[in-house]
Protein backbone atom coordinates (compact mmCIF):
# COMPACT_ATOMS: atom_id res chain seq x y z
CA UNK A 1 0.00 0.00 0.00
CA UNK A 2 1.23 3.69 -0.98
CA UNK A 3 2.73 5.80 2.31
CA UNK A 4 -0.71 7.82 2.64
CA UNK A 5 -2.69 4.89 2.82
CA UNK A 6 -5.85 5.82 0.54
CA UNK A 7 -4.21 4.33 -2.80
CA UNK A 8 -2.29 1.25 -3.93
CA UNK A 9 -3.80 1.63 -7.15
CA UNK A 10 -4.91 4.62 -9.62
CA UNK A 11 -6.82 4.14 -12.57
CA UNK A 12 -7.28 7.31 -14.61
CA UNK A 13 -9.29 8.30 -17.78
CA UNK A 14 -10.62 11.24 -19.24
CA UNK A 15 -13.74 9.93 -18.62
CA UNK A 16 -14.96 7.87 -15.39
CA UNK A 17 -19.49 7.77 -14.94
CA UNK A 18 -19.41 8.69 -11.32
CA UNK A 19 -23.18 9.08 -9.89
CA UNK A 20 -22.95 13.03 -10.31
CA UNK A 21 -21.36 12.43 -13.83
CA UNK A 22 -18.90 11.79 -16.76
CA UNK A 23 -16.08 13.50 -15.52
CA UNK A 24 -12.15 12.94 -16.19
CA UNK A 25 -10.97 11.65 -13.20
CA UNK A 26 -8.67 8.81 -11.14
CA UNK A 27 -9.83 6.60 -8.78
CA UNK A 28 -7.80 5.55 -5.73
CA UNK A 29 -8.61 1.71 -5.31
CA UNK A 30 -6.96 -0.09 -1.66
CA UNK A 31 -7.84 -3.50 -0.31
CA UNK A 32 -10.02 -4.11 -3.23
CA UNK A 33 -12.10 -0.77 -2.27
CA UNK A 34 -12.57 2.49 -3.98
CA UNK A 35 -11.22 4.95 -1.64
CA UNK A 36 -11.32 8.62 -3.39
CA UNK A 37 -12.47 10.01 -6.86
CA UNK A 38 -9.89 12.66 -7.53
CA UNK A 39 -9.10 15.42 -9.98
CA UNK A 40 -8.07 13.55 -13.72
CA UNK A 41 -4.50 14.91 -12.92
CA UNK A 42 -4.19 13.93 -9.03
CA UNK A 43 -0.52 13.24 -7.81
CA UNK A 44 -0.09 9.38 -7.66
CA UNK A 45 0.85 8.74 -4.12
CA UNK A 46 4.35 7.10 -3.92
CA UNK A 47 4.69 3.40 -3.99
CA UNK A 48 1.07 3.44 -6.53
CA UNK A 49 0.55 1.75 -9.25
CA UNK A 50 -1.14 4.11 -12.27
CA UNK A 51 -3.25 2.69 -14.91
CA UNK A 52 -3.69 5.35 -17.14
CA UNK A 53 -6.91 4.32 -19.96
CA UNK A 54 -6.75 7.44 -22.16
CA UNK A 55 -10.04 8.13 -23.50
CA UNK A 56 -11.45 4.51 -23.05
CA UNK A 57 -14.65 5.23 -20.52
CA UNK A 58 -14.28 3.79 -17.04
CA UNK A 59 -17.29 2.59 -16.00
CA UNK A 60 -18.95 0.75 -12.81
CA UNK A 61 -19.01 -3.20 -13.32
CA UNK A 62 -22.46 -4.56 -14.67
CA UNK A 63 -24.87 -6.31 -12.27
CA UNK A 64 -26.82 -8.44 -14.16
CA UNK A 65 -29.66 -9.80 -11.58
CA UNK A 66 -30.86 -12.67 -14.10
CA UNK A 67 -28.53 -15.45 -15.26
CA UNK A 68 -29.51 -18.92 -15.68
CA UNK A 69 -26.24 -20.68 -14.96
CA UNK A 70 -27.86 -24.07 -14.83
CA UNK A 71 -24.79 -25.42 -12.47
CA UNK A 72 -25.16 -28.38 -11.39
CA UNK A 73 -27.14 -31.23 -13.00
CA UNK A 74 -27.41 -29.06 -16.28
CA UNK A 75 -23.74 -27.83 -16.81
CA UNK A 76 -23.71 -29.10 -20.47
CA UNK A 77 -25.91 -26.33 -21.03
CA UNK A 78 -23.79 -24.11 -19.13
CA UNK A 79 -22.07 -23.94 -15.76
CA UNK A 80 -20.05 -21.63 -13.43
CA UNK A 81 -16.45 -21.49 -15.10
CA UNK A 82 -18.48 -20.80 -18.39
CA UNK A 83 -20.80 -18.30 -17.31
CA UNK A 84 -18.69 -15.96 -15.35
CA UNK A 85 -16.13 -16.28 -18.12
CA UNK A 86 -18.39 -15.02 -20.45
CA UNK A 87 -19.82 -12.55 -18.06
CA UNK A 88 -16.21 -10.57 -16.90
CA UNK A 89 -15.67 -10.88 -20.47
CA UNK A 90 -18.34 -8.28 -21.20
CA UNK A 91 -17.79 -6.10 -18.78
CA UNK A 92 -20.24 -8.05 -15.96
CA UNK A 93 -18.43 -8.15 -12.54
CA UNK A 94 -21.81 -9.79 -10.17
CA UNK A 95 -24.40 -11.72 -11.45
CA UNK A 96 -27.21 -13.41 -9.39
CA UNK A 97 -28.19 -17.26 -10.19
CA UNK A 98 -31.81 -18.46 -11.09
CA UNK A 99 -32.65 -20.96 -8.82
CA UNK A 100 -34.07 -23.30 -12.00
CA UNK A 101 -32.58 -25.14 -14.68
CA UNK A 102 -30.23 -26.79 -12.42
CA UNK A 103 -30.40 -30.12 -10.26
CA UNK A 104 -31.54 -29.85 -7.65
CA UNK A 105 -33.35 -26.62 -7.96
CA UNK A 106 -32.77 -23.77 -5.57
CA UNK A 107 -35.46 -24.64 -2.91
CA UNK A 108 -34.31 -25.14 0.11
CA UNK A 109 -31.18 -24.09 1.83
CA UNK A 110 -29.51 -27.54 1.24
CA UNK A 111 -30.31 -27.02 -2.50
CA UNK A 112 -28.79 -23.68 -1.68
CA UNK A 113 -25.76 -24.80 -0.10
CA UNK A 114 -25.24 -27.61 -2.97
CA UNK A 115 -25.16 -25.01 -5.32
CA UNK A 116 -22.50 -22.70 -3.52
CA UNK A 117 -20.43 -25.67 -3.02
CA UNK A 118 -20.19 -26.03 -6.88
CA UNK A 119 -20.05 -22.00 -7.72
CA UNK A 120 -17.19 -21.67 -5.07
CA UNK A 121 -14.15 -22.62 -6.99
CA UNK A 122 -15.38 -21.66 -10.62
CA UNK A 123 -16.80 -17.96 -10.01
CA UNK A 124 -14.36 -15.37 -12.24
CA UNK A 125 -16.91 -12.73 -11.01
CA UNK A 126 -19.15 -12.36 -7.92
CA UNK A 127 -22.38 -14.55 -7.66
CA UNK A 128 -25.45 -14.26 -5.49
CA UNK A 129 -28.23 -16.71 -5.94
CA UNK A 130 -31.96 -16.44 -6.23
CA UNK A 131 -34.28 -19.12 -4.40
CA UNK A 132 -37.20 -20.09 -5.41
CA UNK A 133 -41.15 -20.28 -4.82
CA UNK A 134 -42.81 -23.43 -5.61
CA UNK A 135 -46.23 -24.73 -4.69
CA UNK A 136 -45.17 -27.00 -2.00
CA UNK A 137 -42.40 -25.16 -0.46
CA UNK A 138 -43.91 -22.25 1.53
CA UNK A 139 -41.85 -23.65 4.65
CA UNK A 140 -38.48 -23.52 3.24
CA UNK A 141 -38.58 -19.20 2.47
CA UNK A 142 -37.66 -18.11 5.48
CA UNK A 143 -35.36 -20.16 5.98
CA UNK A 144 -33.39 -19.87 2.47
CA UNK A 145 -34.58 -15.45 2.88
CA UNK A 146 -31.92 -16.10 6.32
CA UNK A 147 -29.29 -18.31 4.77
CA UNK A 148 -28.75 -14.89 2.52
CA UNK A 149 -30.44 -15.56 -1.36
CA UNK A 150 -31.29 -12.31 -2.70
CA UNK A 151 -35.97 -13.22 -3.52
CA UNK A 152 -37.55 -15.93 -4.57
CA UNK A 153 -38.37 -16.61 -8.47
CA UNK A 154 -42.01 -17.55 -9.00
CA UNK A 155 -43.10 -19.16 -12.49
CA UNK A 156 -47.48 -18.60 -13.16
CA UNK A 157 -47.11 -21.11 -16.33
CA UNK A 158 -44.82 -23.91 -16.59
CA UNK A 159 -41.48 -23.16 -16.43
CA UNK A 160 -40.30 -25.63 -19.19
CA UNK A 161 -38.82 -27.86 -16.43
CA UNK A 162 -40.75 -30.66 -14.40
CA UNK A 163 -38.60 -29.94 -11.07
CA UNK A 164 -39.75 -26.35 -11.57
CA UNK A 165 -43.57 -25.95 -11.01
CA UNK A 166 -45.45 -23.16 -11.51
CA UNK A 167 -47.81 -21.89 -8.94
CA UNK A 168 -51.89 -20.83 -9.65
CA UNK A 169 -53.00 -17.76 -8.07
CA UNK A 170 -54.32 -18.89 -4.25
CA UNK A 171 -50.63 -20.82 -4.29
CA UNK A 172 -48.85 -17.41 -5.46
CA UNK A 173 -50.81 -15.78 -2.59
CA UNK A 174 -49.84 -17.47 -0.02
CA UNK A 175 -46.30 -17.62 -1.21
CA UNK A 176 -46.65 -13.92 -1.51
CA UNK A 177 -48.16 -13.15 2.03
CA UNK A 178 -45.18 -15.63 3.56
CA UNK A 179 -42.54 -13.43 1.53
CA UNK A 180 -44.22 -10.30 2.64
CA UNK A 181 -43.80 -10.85 6.05
CA UNK A 182 -40.14 -10.69 6.21
CA UNK A 183 -39.88 -8.09 3.80
CA UNK A 184 -38.52 -9.94 0.82
CA UNK A 185 -38.95 -9.73 -2.74
CA UNK A 186 -40.81 -12.11 -5.29
CA UNK A 187 -39.71 -11.89 -8.70
CA UNK A 188 -42.31 -13.28 -10.99
CA UNK A 189 -42.45 -14.92 -14.71
CA UNK A 190 -45.81 -13.41 -15.50
CA UNK A 191 -47.26 -14.95 -17.97
CA UNK A 192 -50.76 -16.30 -17.75
CA UNK A 193 -51.16 -19.65 -18.63
CA UNK A 194 -54.96 -19.80 -19.55
CA UNK A 195 -54.22 -17.05 -22.08
CA UNK A 196 -51.24 -19.14 -23.41
CA UNK A 197 -53.60 -22.85 -23.36
CA UNK A 198 -56.51 -20.39 -25.41
CA UNK A 199 -53.49 -19.32 -28.17
CA UNK A 200 -52.97 -20.93 -31.11
CA UNK A 201 -50.43 -23.82 -31.21
CA UNK A 202 -48.82 -24.40 -34.76
CA UNK A 203 -45.33 -26.40 -35.10
CA UNK A 204 -43.22 -25.62 -37.59
CA UNK A 205 -40.66 -22.86 -38.75
CA UNK A 206 -42.79 -19.77 -39.13
CA UNK A 207 -41.91 -17.34 -35.74
CA UNK A 208 -45.33 -15.36 -36.57
CA UNK A 209 -46.64 -18.61 -35.47
CA UNK A 210 -44.83 -19.02 -32.61
CA UNK A 211 -45.30 -15.19 -31.60
CA UNK A 212 -48.98 -15.97 -31.36
CA UNK A 213 -48.76 -18.71 -29.22
CA UNK A 214 -47.42 -16.85 -26.71
CA UNK A 215 -49.81 -13.80 -27.13
CA UNK A 216 -49.23 -10.07 -25.00
CA UNK A 217 -52.90 -10.28 -23.02
CA UNK A 218 -50.65 -12.99 -21.49
CA UNK A 219 -48.69 -10.94 -19.79
CA UNK A 220 -50.85 -8.11 -19.03
CA UNK A 221 -52.84 -10.59 -17.25
CA UNK A 222 -50.74 -11.72 -14.93
CA UNK A 223 -49.30 -9.03 -14.34
CA UNK A 224 -52.64 -7.16 -13.45
CA UNK A 225 -53.12 -10.30 -10.99
CA UNK A 226 -49.53 -9.68 -9.39
CA UNK A 227 -49.80 -5.95 -8.85
CA UNK A 228 -53.95 -6.88 -7.56
CA UNK A 229 -51.80 -9.32 -4.43
CA UNK A 230 -48.74 -7.01 -4.32
CA UNK A 231 -51.16 -4.27 -3.12
CA UNK A 232 -53.19 -5.76 -1.08
CA UNK A 233 -50.42 -7.41 0.72
CA UNK A 234 -47.80 -4.30 0.70
CA UNK A 235 -45.34 -6.99 -0.89
CA UNK A 236 -42.47 -6.42 -2.67
CA UNK A 237 -42.61 -7.50 -6.20
CA UNK A 238 -40.46 -7.72 -9.21
CA UNK A 239 -41.48 -8.48 -13.05
CA UNK A 240 -39.45 -10.05 -15.00
CA UNK A 241 -38.50 -10.20 -18.37
CA UNK A 242 -41.53 -7.86 -19.91
CA UNK A 243 -41.89 -8.22 -23.37
CA UNK A 244 -45.48 -6.58 -24.18
CA UNK A 245 -45.70 -2.57 -23.99
CA UNK A 246 -49.27 -3.35 -23.50
CA UNK A 247 -48.80 -3.89 -20.54
CA UNK A 248 -46.69 -0.35 -19.38
CA UNK A 249 -49.75 1.54 -18.59
CA UNK A 250 -50.51 -1.14 -16.03
CA UNK A 251 -47.07 -0.60 -14.19
CA UNK A 252 -47.29 3.19 -14.29
CA UNK A 253 -50.08 3.53 -12.66
CA UNK A 254 -49.45 1.02 -9.99
CA UNK A 255 -46.46 2.66 -9.16
CA UNK A 256 -48.44 5.81 -8.96
CA UNK A 257 -50.42 3.99 -6.62
CA UNK A 258 -47.60 3.07 -4.65
CA UNK A 259 -47.57 -0.31 -4.98
CA UNK A 260 -44.26 -1.96 -4.73
CA UNK A 261 -43.11 -3.17 -8.17
CA UNK A 262 -40.17 -2.50 -10.35
CA UNK A 263 -39.69 -4.50 -13.36
CA UNK A 264 -37.00 -5.39 -15.71
CA UNK A 265 -36.61 -5.68 -19.91
CA UNK A 266 -33.40 -7.62 -21.70
CA UNK A 267 -31.78 -6.54 -24.63
CA UNK A 268 -32.76 -8.97 -26.81
CA UNK A 269 -36.52 -7.11 -26.76
CA UNK A 270 -34.80 -3.59 -27.27
CA UNK A 271 -32.61 -4.30 -29.69
CA UNK A 272 -34.08 -7.38 -31.85
CA UNK A 273 -37.30 -7.38 -33.55
CA UNK A 274 -39.97 -9.89 -34.61
CA UNK A 275 -40.12 -8.68 -37.97
CA UNK A 276 -36.29 -9.44 -38.58
CA UNK A 277 -36.27 -13.55 -37.35
CA UNK A 278 -35.78 -15.89 -40.03
CA UNK A 279 -37.81 -18.86 -40.18
CA UNK A 280 -36.30 -21.80 -38.28
CA UNK A 281 -33.54 -19.53 -36.42
CA UNK A 282 -34.85 -20.67 -33.22
CA UNK A 283 -32.01 -18.63 -31.44
CA UNK A 284 -34.38 -16.03 -30.64
CA UNK A 285 -36.47 -18.10 -29.67
CA UNK A 286 -37.24 -17.10 -25.95
CA UNK A 287 -40.75 -16.76 -23.50
CA UNK A 288 -41.70 -14.07 -23.45
CA UNK A 289 -41.03 -13.35 -27.00
CA UNK A 290 -39.45 -10.96 -28.98
CA UNK A 291 -42.27 -8.52 -30.03
CA UNK A 292 -42.53 -6.35 -33.00
CA UNK A 293 -40.49 -3.04 -33.68
CA UNK A 294 -42.90 -0.27 -32.68
CA UNK A 295 -43.63 -2.86 -28.99
CA UNK A 296 -39.61 -2.09 -29.00
CA UNK A 297 -39.94 1.79 -29.39
CA UNK A 298 -42.80 1.75 -26.25
CA UNK A 299 -39.81 -0.18 -24.50
CA UNK A 300 -37.37 2.05 -24.82
CA UNK A 301 -39.78 5.03 -23.65
CA UNK A 302 -40.26 2.83 -20.85
CA UNK A 303 -37.44 2.98 -19.76
CA UNK A 304 -36.45 6.32 -20.33
CA UNK A 305 -39.59 7.23 -17.78
CA UNK A 306 -38.69 4.88 -15.43
CA UNK A 307 -42.05 2.78 -15.86
CA UNK A 308 -38.97 -0.02 -16.49
CA UNK A 309 -36.33 0.06 -13.96
CA UNK A 310 -33.23 -2.15 -15.21
CA UNK A 311 -32.17 -4.47 -18.04
CA UNK A 312 -30.77 -7.78 -17.19
CA UNK A 313 -29.64 -10.76 -20.06
CA UNK A 314 -31.92 -13.61 -18.57
CA UNK A 315 -29.04 -15.68 -20.12
CA UNK A 316 -30.95 -18.60 -20.43
CA UNK A 317 -28.38 -21.45 -22.33
CA UNK A 318 -29.04 -24.79 -23.93
CA UNK A 319 -27.23 -27.39 -25.68
CA UNK A 320 -27.05 -26.47 -29.73
CA UNK A 321 -29.35 -29.73 -30.28
CA UNK A 322 -32.17 -28.42 -27.98
CA UNK A 323 -32.04 -25.27 -30.79
CA UNK A 324 -34.05 -27.24 -33.71
CA UNK A 325 -35.54 -25.13 -36.54
CA UNK A 326 -39.25 -26.24 -35.00
CA UNK A 327 -40.20 -23.22 -32.43
CA UNK A 328 -42.80 -24.83 -31.10
CA UNK A 329 -40.18 -27.73 -29.34
CA UNK A 330 -37.02 -25.91 -29.84
CA UNK A 331 -35.59 -24.63 -26.49
CA UNK A 332 -36.43 -21.28 -25.43
CA UNK A 333 -33.69 -18.93 -24.01
CA UNK A 334 -31.32 -16.59 -25.04
CA UNK A 335 -27.73 -16.15 -24.53
CA UNK A 336 -26.71 -12.51 -23.85
CA UNK A 337 -23.55 -12.58 -21.27
CA UNK A 338 -20.67 -11.69 -23.38
CA UNK A 339 -22.84 -9.38 -25.59
CA UNK A 340 -25.22 -7.42 -23.27
CA UNK A 341 -23.34 -4.57 -22.49
CA UNK A 342 -22.57 -4.21 -26.22
CA UNK A 343 -25.86 -4.56 -27.72
CA UNK A 344 -27.66 -2.38 -25.64
CA UNK A 345 -25.24 0.45 -26.04
CA UNK A 346 -25.40 -0.06 -29.97
CA UNK A 347 -29.07 0.91 -30.26
CA UNK A 348 -28.88 2.98 -27.08
CA UNK A 349 -26.28 5.25 -28.90
CA UNK A 350 -28.53 5.32 -31.86
CA UNK A 351 -32.04 6.16 -30.16
CA UNK A 352 -29.93 9.18 -28.82
CA UNK A 353 -28.72 7.73 -25.26
CA UNK A 354 -25.64 7.54 -23.17
CA UNK A 355 -23.40 5.81 -21.58
CA UNK A 356 -24.62 7.12 -18.33
CA UNK A 357 -28.12 5.56 -18.88
CA UNK A 358 -26.85 2.00 -19.78
CA UNK A 359 -25.21 2.08 -16.16
CA UNK A 360 -28.29 3.15 -14.50
CA UNK A 361 -29.63 0.37 -16.43
CA UNK A 362 -27.70 -2.20 -15.97
CA UNK A 363 -25.96 -1.62 -13.16
CA UNK A 364 -26.69 0.85 -10.51
CA UNK A 365 -30.24 -0.27 -10.99
CA UNK A 366 -30.03 -3.81 -10.89
CA UNK A 367 -27.49 -3.32 -7.34
CA UNK A 368 -30.58 -1.93 -6.02
CA UNK A 369 -32.85 -4.56 -6.63
CA UNK A 370 -31.03 -7.08 -4.94
CA UNK A 371 -29.50 -4.73 -1.89
CA UNK A 372 -26.17 -4.25 -3.04
CA UNK A 373 -26.51 -0.86 -3.90
CA UNK A 374 -24.22 0.24 -0.88
CA UNK A 375 -21.24 -2.14 -2.02
CA UNK A 376 -22.06 -2.74 -6.18
CA UNK A 377 -23.04 -0.41 -8.88
CA UNK A 378 -21.41 2.85 -8.37
CA UNK A 379 -18.11 3.57 -9.09
CA UNK A 380 -17.95 5.66 -5.38
CA UNK A 381 -16.37 6.00 -2.02
CA UNK A 382 -16.48 2.53 -0.32
CA UNK A 383 -17.97 0.64 -2.76
CA UNK A 384 -15.91 -2.28 -4.53
CA UNK A 385 -13.88 -1.30 -6.97
CA UNK A 386 -15.38 -3.78 -9.91
CA UNK A 387 -15.07 -1.86 -13.29
CA UNK A 388 -14.99 -2.13 -16.89
CA UNK A 389 -13.36 -0.27 -19.19
CA UNK A 390 -15.04 0.25 -22.55
CA UNK A 391 -13.88 1.71 -26.09
CA UNK A 392 -17.55 3.16 -26.78
CA UNK A 393 -16.72 4.10 -30.71
CA UNK A 394 -14.87 1.14 -31.64
CA UNK A 395 -17.20 -2.04 -33.11
CA UNK A 396 -16.74 -5.91 -33.94
CA UNK A 397 -18.83 -8.21 -35.54
CA UNK A 398 -19.84 -10.93 -33.56
CA UNK A 399 -18.15 -14.03 -34.13
CA UNK A 400 -19.76 -17.18 -31.90
CA UNK A 401 -16.61 -18.72 -31.68
CA UNK A 402 -14.71 -15.88 -30.03
CA UNK A 403 -17.56 -16.69 -27.11
CA UNK A 404 -16.94 -17.83 -24.04
CA UNK A 405 -20.68 -19.57 -23.34
CA UNK A 406 -20.34 -23.27 -23.75
CA UNK A 407 -22.97 -23.36 -26.07
CA UNK A 408 -22.11 -20.89 -28.88
CA UNK A 409 -25.24 -20.26 -30.45
CA UNK A 410 -26.31 -16.91 -30.11
CA UNK A 411 -28.97 -14.27 -32.23
CA UNK A 412 -26.53 -11.73 -32.86
CA UNK A 413 -24.43 -13.99 -34.79
CA UNK A 414 -22.89 -11.64 -37.66
CA UNK A 415 -23.97 -7.91 -36.18
CA UNK A 416 -21.72 -5.41 -36.05
CA UNK A 417 -21.86 -4.22 -32.37
CA UNK A 418 -20.63 -0.97 -30.83
CA UNK A 419 -18.26 -1.11 -27.52
CA UNK A 420 -15.03 -3.09 -27.29
CA UNK A 421 -14.96 -4.00 -23.37
CA UNK A 422 -10.79 -3.83 -23.21
CA UNK A 423 -10.82 -4.93 -19.67
CA UNK A 424 -12.68 -5.88 -16.50
CA UNK A 425 -11.97 -5.48 -13.09
CA UNK A 426 -12.81 -7.49 -9.55
CA UNK A 427 -12.28 -5.72 -6.30
CA UNK A 428 -9.64 -4.06 -7.99
CA UNK A 429 -7.55 -6.64 -9.98
CA UNK A 430 -7.81 -6.94 -13.23
CA UNK A 431 -9.93 -10.09 -14.59
CA UNK A 432 -10.06 -10.60 -18.04
CA UNK A 433 -8.18 -8.11 -20.31
CA UNK A 434 -7.58 -8.88 -24.62
CA UNK A 435 -9.18 -12.28 -24.08
CA UNK A 436 -6.68 -13.38 -21.30
CA UNK A 437 -8.39 -14.56 -17.85
CA UNK A 438 -7.12 -14.26 -14.52
CA UNK A 439 -7.54 -17.35 -12.40
CA UNK A 440 -10.97 -17.36 -10.31
CA UNK A 441 -11.25 -14.65 -7.70
CA UNK A 442 -15.55 -14.61 -7.78
CA UNK A 443 -16.95 -14.42 -3.90
CA UNK A 444 -20.58 -15.84 -3.45
CA UNK A 445 -22.55 -12.71 -1.86
CA UNK A 446 -25.56 -12.69 0.30
CA UNK A 447 -27.97 -10.92 0.64
CA UNK A 448 -27.39 -8.18 3.61
CA UNK A 449 -23.95 -8.95 4.03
Amino acid sequence: MSDDGWGELILRSTRVITPEGTRAASVAVSGGKITAVLAYDAEVPAGARLEDFGDDVLLPGLVDTHVHVNDPGRTEWEGFWTATRAAAAGGITTLVDMPLNSLPPTTTVDHLRTKKDVARSKAHIDVGFWGGALPDNVKDLRPLHDAGVFGFKAFLSPSGVDEFPELDQEQLALSLAEIAGFDGLLIVHAEDPHHLAAAPQKSGQKYADFLASRPRDAENTAITNLIAQAKRLNARVHVLHLSSSDALPLIAAAKAEGVRITVETCPHYLTLTAEEVPDGASEFKCCPPIREAANQDLLWQALADDTIDCVVTDHSPSTADLKTDDFATAWGGISGLQLSLSAVWTEARRRGYGLEDVVRWMSSRTARLVGLDGRKGAIAVGHDADFAVLAPDETFTVDPAALQHRNRVTAYAGRTLHGVVRSTWLRGERIVADGEFADPMGQLLSRGR
